[in-house]
């Protein structure tokens, strides 16, 4: 099964990407055939049609899914995700299965990936088929919701 990762931690090498892999991993069986760190993306975010941004964008396609990952930020997903996801074209995730993913402190805002990620990947196109993933900073490798999820999840495919 070939899978994507979309992280928009502003730490390179972060948890984030660490806990989006895992995930990529155990719903499809393998490592993720793409990893985009946001962050190394660099300036070219702030405008629109940067070729590295495309190119990022571009390599999501044909993927059988995509796993978004963000930190929860304020509450929400991050402005850096949020600023990757505004270069994408109106519709352009059509096709794409996602899966929205946060990660937090605590479970204060376990509902976040739900009502605040989910919706901008919908409106882009994608189809999210479950619910949004959020799982817990210092426990998330060992957190039975996690597998439980999957399996829930598994069913779509």
């Amino acid at each position: 099964m070939k899978s994507a990762v979309v992280v928009g931690n502003p730490k390179a090498q972060s948890r984030t990407l660490e806990a989006g892999v895992l995930v990529a991993e155990k719903l499809g069986g393998t490592k993720p055939s793409v990893v985009v760190d946001v962050i190394e993306l660099g300036a070219g975010l702030l405008g629109y049609g940067d070729p590295k941004v495309m190119a990022a964008i571009e390599s999501l396609k044909g993927m059988d899914f995509v796993v978004f990952a963000s930190p929860t930020y304020k509450a929400t997903y991050t402005g850096l995700i949020k600023l990757f996801l505004d270069n994408v074209p109106q519709d352009g995730f059509v096709g794409m299965t996602a899966f929205p993913m946060m990660m937090g402190a605590g479970p204060a805002h376990l509902l976040a990936p739900e009502l605040l990620f989910k919706p901008v990947l919908v409106e882009l196109g994608a189809t999210c088929p479950s619910v949004g993933l959020y799982l817990m900073e210092k426990t998330y490798t060992e957190d039975p919701r996690l597998d439980a999820w999957v399996e829930r999840t598994k069913a779509w495919f």
